[in-house]
């Protein structure tokens, strides 16, 4: 697919399908990272909600499509899938979750699968989907939705605020406030206290968005710079590779934000001063 130079390849391969207002007061799509920039916040990125929903229904499609149709006599290849992929999400909560919540299950099984659906886009040929959607007309298209930080904040978001309410729910308004104000150096450090614990409760919406973006968006930019930069020749034997190695990155980012928003959430359930 030629796009011009590499830059202006790369650039059109990493920018996103922006509807917004522009700076004369008109609403359309953005046509370059510049007006993207300036339609600021109420803009939004359509290719990131598109398939970000896409791979949503699909998710819940094969899972209800392996409940309706669940043999125990003859298994089909799909029901052993999703039955490993239960059994695995079931462990991992029985493991890091101390508290009594029957939303944690789901919550994570529906974290995992998602996740891992919308990484998996990664391995999808960086031409095909930009080209086909120029021959409708649609200038830029993106199909990972974890390569923009507005999905994956977006989702460590509605962690967070699962957080704060089990933990007012569970503690307290004042239990929720004291371990806040209290902990780790008791009463007499109480500024010291508010601020560590402070400090290390907005890190973890931080931690859980900006390492699921980081690291699927240098996966993404590596294809994209082997497109861009390598003879069409030679591409297969460098994307190949990187992409039988991306596959353990897709499953495992998937895995490390189901288990913080596990490990997150147990936290939220307890009391420091149970221990």
């Amino acid at each position: 697919m030629s796009a011009g130079s590499p830059a202006e390849y790369i650039s059109h391969h990493i920018q996103n399908l922006t509807f917004g207002k522009h700076s004369d007061g008109t609403w359309g799509f953005a046509h370059t990272a510049k007006e993207a920039t300036e339609m600021g916040f109420m803009a939004i990125n359509v290719d990131t909600m598109f398939w970000s929903l896409l791979t949503g229904v699909v998710f819940c499609w094969l899972f209800r499509k392996v409940a309706v149709s669940a043999s125990v006599q003859k298994p089909s290849k799909w029901q052993s899938v999703v039955e490993l992929a239960f059994e695995m999400v079931a462990g991992s909560v029985r493991d890091a979750f101390h508290g009594r919540n029957a939303l944690i299950g789901p919550l994570a099984l529906t974290i995992f699968v998602w996740i891992f659906l919308m990484n998996l886009m990664d391995l999808v040929p960086v031409d095909w989907v930009p080209y086909v959607s120029q021959q409708m007309g649609i200038s830029h298209m993106k199909m990972v939705p974890t390569t923009d930080v507005n999905a994956t904040f977006g989702m460590s978001l509605s962690v967070f605020a699962l957080m704060i309410y089990y933990g007012i729910k569970v503690k307290g308004v004042g239990g929720f406030l004291g371990e806040l104000a209290f902990h780790p150096f008791g009463k007499a450090l109480l500024p010291v206290n508010l601020v560590l614990e402070t400090v290390s409760l907005i890190a973890k919406p931080l931690s859980l968005s900006l390492r699921l973006f980081g690291n699927m968006f240098a996966g993404e930019l590596v294809f994209v710079l082997i497109a861009a930069l390598v003879p069409f020749y030679l591409q297969w034997l460098l994307s190949v590779p990187w992409a039988i190695f991306h596959i353990l990155v897709i499953t495992l980012q998937a895995y490390i934000f189901m288990m913080l928003t596990i490990v997150y959430l147990s936290q939220s359930h307890e009391s420091h001063d149970s221990h």
